[in-house]
């Protein structure tokens, strides 16, 4: 059973304060009547230790209260900018999420109407530029939605790995079944997380074909247990991920000069580490390997 700290660092700065004294003034007396029998004094206690002692704590009882109170404030505000920052993130997401996106729903019934009326084969790719875009936008939003849903507390769940890495590869489009996707898989391996896990397994599989426009794209995935860790490596032969994409995430900020590509690579990373996971990229000139690590489960849900 965990202990809750709240109850010790939401109490005013004056009850620490004065909970230090007490314990401190408690400690002092302790000490001297300790000292005192230690030594074989027919007094069990010096009253001049004491007052001694009573009046360093007391000082620095006075330096406990002033850090506390310091800091009380500072987190405080932090507090309050970081409810205001969720809030102005949340507003954003949903802005971004239902008009936005009801704009681009507009902008593609204006195509599917020009796509009918265009008979030149540059204003044809135009069109089809244009579909593709609003088509990526909209994929777009719905990651964010994930995002936006996932729950950020513990998770207690068990989902079979195997179970969503067959279903992510049997869900992927059909222009990219073309694909050589080979899976070495055991017969279960149970995890600890929710279903939200089957969305940045399917990201790591889709991206590892998106990417890929080689004639000869291939894709192989296993899935291992070592322990209490399960890990799902995805290895393909894309040209791979930036460097500078994977410092980005490395640093988990971007900054105008160094940011991600897609928002596809924090979804992965966001949602591994909301199940307990942990995601490490690694590039070289014959592709990319992601490894998505997760809590082993004993046994599954019905067991």
């Amino acid at each position: 059973m965990k202990s809750d700290p709240d109850p010790l660092f939401d109490r005013s700065p004056r009850a620490v304060a004065g909970l230090y004294l007490l314990c401190g003034a408690a400690c002092v007396v302790a000490i001297d009547v300790a000292i005192g029998a230690i030594s074989g004094s027919a007094v069990p206690f010096s009253p001049a230790r004491i007052a001694g002692g009573l009046a360093l704590v007391g000082a620095s009882s006075l330096f406990v209260y002033a850090a506390v109170r310091h800091h009380s404030r500072r987190a405080a505000a932090a507090r309050e900018e970081l409810e205001t920052s969720n809030q102005q993130l949340q507003v954003l997401s949903r802005v971004f999420r239902h008009n936005v996106r009801n704009d681009l729903n507009v902008v593609q019934g204006y195509a599917d109407l020009l796509e009918r009326r265009l008979d030149d084969e540059r204003s044809r790719e135009c069109l089809a530029t244009i579909r593709e875009t609003t088509e990526d936008m909209v994929e777009i939003s719905e990651k964010l939605r994930v995002i936006e849903d996932a729950s950020p507390g513990p998770v207690e769940d068990r989902v079979d790995l195997t179970t969503v890495v067959r279903e992510a590869v049997e869900g992927l489009d059909d222009e990219r079944t073309d694909a050589e996707v080979s899976l070495d898989l055991p017969e279960h391996a149970w995890i600890r997380a929710d279903e939200s896990v089957s969305y940045p397994v399917r990201e790591v599989f889709e991206n590892a074909i998106a990417h890929n426009h080689d004639p000869g794209r291939r894709v192989r995935a296993r899935v291992e247990t070592s322990g209490t860790t399960t890990r799902l490596e995805v290895d393909d032969n894309g040209p791979g991920i930036p460097e500078d994409e994977r410092a980005v995430l490395r640093a988990e900020e971007e900054t105008p000069l160094s940011h991600a590509s897609s928002i596809g690579l924090w979804l992965v990373k966001w949602m591994c580490e909301l199940q307990g996971g942990t995601v490490r990229f690694d590039a070289t000139d014959d592709g990319t390997t992601v490894m998505l690590r997760f809590r082993s489960a004993e046994r599954s849900p019905d067991g």
